[in-house]
């Protein structure tokens, strides 16, 4: 295994592990159940995600799997967003995974545009 795949292996595991941390801090209440739970399903997937790309049949698989990845993110990133305008505690955490978040999708989004670029030449 290339050290970069699991460098990222290993991230998107340690990512989805703070979604898991997150939510066992959050308040146990209906209205923070509803985003817990949610949360919960997108933050943990984009580790599944990028292990269905590695071993991706074709180029247009792998492309489908990190665009499935970025999609979870994305949705990650809007729960924690609404975590934040609901103001609770544990702000820096959330802020350091959303910036998480946002570093993932930049990494994301330019493999999609490397292995599209690679299959246009």
């Amino acid at each position: 295994m290339m050290n970069k795949e699991f460098d990222l292996r290993k991230r998107t595991k340690d990512y989805a592990l703070a979604i898991i941390n997150l939510c066992s801090i959050l308040p146990n209440n209906r209205q923070f159940n509803v985003i817990q739970n949610q949360l919960l399903r997108s933050g943990t997937s984009v580790g599944a995600q990028y292990r269905e790309a590695c071993r991706a049949k074709s180029d247009a698989d792998m492309i489908s799997k990190f665009e499935g990845a970025l999609q979870e993110l994305d949705e990650t990133d809007y729960w924690l967003e609404l975590l934040l305008d609901l103001s609770v505690n544990h702000k820096q955490t959330i802020e350091g995974l959303r910036t998480e978040t946002n570093e993932l999708l930049s990494i994301f989004t330019a493999s999609v545009r490397t292995i599209k670029n690679k299959k246009n030449n």
